[in-house]
């Protein structure tokens, strides 16, 4: 049976879009934040910003 991702309701701070992501992988969730927050501050901000706001819209909510 496969996995489904979800916006976490349980671990959110903003759209839940890291916690679901770390949910679906298995993985802490605060990985996840500096892995956003690496992409975000250290290589260009629109495209980090853009994929959390593209992944909060598509990605259903749990």
């Amino acid at each position: 049976m496969g996995r489904k991702l979800y916006r976490s309701r349980s671990q959110r701070m903003l759209a839940g879009v890291c916690g679901g992501l770390a949910e679906y992988f298995n993985v802490d969730v605060t990985l996840i934040r500096l892995g956003l927050a690496f992409l975000i501050f250290f290589t260009a901000i629109f495209p980090g910003l853009l994929f959390y706001v593209v992944a909060a819209l598509i990605i259903p909510q749990e």
